[in-house]
């Protein structure tokens, strides 16, 4: 869906500010579908660590779970499916009383630096010109004419954009991809396993997705194989387990070509060959950002999927602080996360904190592209976070609390389960005692939202509206 949210006087106490957080917007020639998230799709975080800081990710009350196979019921599992998140989002949403600052379905065409003119304030401070029109129009309009016709201009001070990357798929080069007349797809359009029924499935990709997949498919896939950049690499304890359990799963190296008879060959220089019948790209997802034209400031290098340069990957340094971007990481906890880009965006924006000069900025970020590059870290890897990152940004920030010992017990354990067998690690219960008791004081949370939700308004007025929505 696309979404923009208008905000006004973000915190204060400066002079009146007004901020277009752009919360989902397509490329210009966009996939149709947004969404990636399959039928059976489970978060691969716990959410004791995800939620919000002050609206925890915690169950609904046991009187309003209705089980799994309940439509109308929510899902209380600690790795729960994507419609439970949609529903704590909606929670939240009304608790927070965001109605006002969101303007839905509403799609966002262009984002530019506002002319002269329509510049002013203290030190000509930049403002932004945002391009909208109606999402179902847009989708009725037949050529650019008629949907520039429909557009409405607005200007704000700044732009917060979080857009997301999980929708523009990035497709590998691979030799003969435009002749193979069977099925080829990206992970983006799959949503369930029933028409691969008795096919033979070479899945692209050993990352979360590409396993996740892989286990959905077996019950109903003749064979599925798995094609991995480095089978050493992708040969950890959880993939054997994966190998040992089903007979009808197969590991690869990469492709080397594929024909347009139906076969894939792998490069393994023994001659590997499946005669396929589907091949699934599970090769993950590339930043876009048609809408924003920033006269080359901001860019997205296209080979390495890096979005740049931005300082701690929020603020780019000759645009700061009145373009941000909030959702860039990859490898974080979210909402969690998110709430803390969206915090201190909005300190910056109210004079609350301040940056540092576009010169310390610009040098932080070459000095931290060039530490990654001597660490071996592949280019296309500048935007995943370490743990210790994700937690270090929200404490220096936005003065967010030391995350609880508990918790970052509970990511250890998480971590390793995870390493350990991809299929069980979401079910098991190999809690440490500190964790389990720590645990009964955070559940007890779950009433007191609870009570908040029979009474939003009541919520509304003892909790502070996020501005970082």
């Amino acid at each position: 869906m696309d979404m923009a949210a208008c905000v006004d006087d973000v915190g204060k106490p400066r002079a009146s500010r007004k901020v277009c957080v752009i919360a989902a917007a397509a490329a210009a020639k966009p996939v149709r579908v947004h969404s990636s998230m399959y039928a059976s799709l489970r978060l691969l975080g716990p959410r004791e660590v995800m939620g919000f800081s002050d609206f925890q990710f915690v169950p609904a009350r046991k009187s309003r779970c209705g089980g799994g196979d309940n439509p109308g019921g929510r899902d209380p599992r600690r790795f729960p499916g994507h419609r439970e998140v949609y529903l704590y989002l909606r929670d939240f949403y009304r608790a927070a009383g965001l109605t006002d600052s969101v303007r839905f379905n509403t799609r966002v065409v262009r984002v530019a630096v506002a002319p002269p003119p329509c510049r002013g304030g203290p030190g000509d401070a930049l403002r932004w010109v945002v391009r909208s029109m109606d999402a179902g129009l847009w989708k009725r309009c037949t050529d650019d004419q008629m949907a520039e016709a429909h557009c409405v201009e607005e200007v704000f001070d700044a732009v917060v954009v979080a857009t997301g990357h999980y929708s523009q798929p990035k497709l590998p080069s691979i030799q003969g991809m435009g002749d193979w007349k069977r099925r080829q797809m990206h992970s983006h359009w799959y949503r369930v396993p029933d028409s691969f029924r008795d096919e033979v499935v070479v899945l692209v990709g050993c990352g979360d997705s590409g396993m996740d997949i892989a286990l959905d498919l077996l019950a109903v896939a003749r064979e599925v194989h798995l094609s991995a950049k480095s089978v050493e690499a992708a040969a950890t304890p959880a993939m054997s387990k994966m190998l040992a359990r089903h007979a009808n799963l197969h590991l690869h190296p990469q492709i080397e070509r594929l024909c347009d008879d139906g076969r894939v060959v792998f490069a393994d220089g023994g001659g590997g060959v499946v005669a396929a019948d589907t091949v699934m790209y599970c090769t993950g997802y590339r930043y876009s950002f048609p809408f924003l034209d920033t006269e080359g400031k901001v860019a997205v290098d296209d080979d390495d999927n890096r979005i740049g340069p931005l300082f701690e990957h929020t603020f780019p340094p000759s645009l700061a602080p009145s373009l941000s971007f909030v959702g860039i990481p990859r490898k974080v906890m979210v909402p969690w996360f998110f709430e803390a880009q969206g915090r201190w965006i909005a300190g910056v924006l109210s004079g609350r904190r301040a940056l540092p000069s576009e010169e310390e900025m610009t040098r932080s970020v070459e000095e931290f592209y060039r530490a990654r590059e001597l660490a071996g870290v592949p280019k296309a890897h500048t935007h995943d976070v370490e743990p210790h990152k994700m937690y270090e940004l929200g404490e220096k920030y936005c003065d967010f609390p030391r995350t609880e010992e508990w918790k970052r017990e509970l990511m250890a354990i998480i971590s390793r389960n995870t390493s350990d067998d991809m299929e069980t690690f979401r079910d098991r219960d190999d809690d440490s005692d500190n964790v389990r008791r720590c645990l009964q004081e955070w559940y007890a949370l779950a009433e007191h939202q609870a009570q908040d939700e029979e009474d939003p308004a009541a919520a509304a007025a003892q909790a502070p509206v996020h501005s970082s929505l």
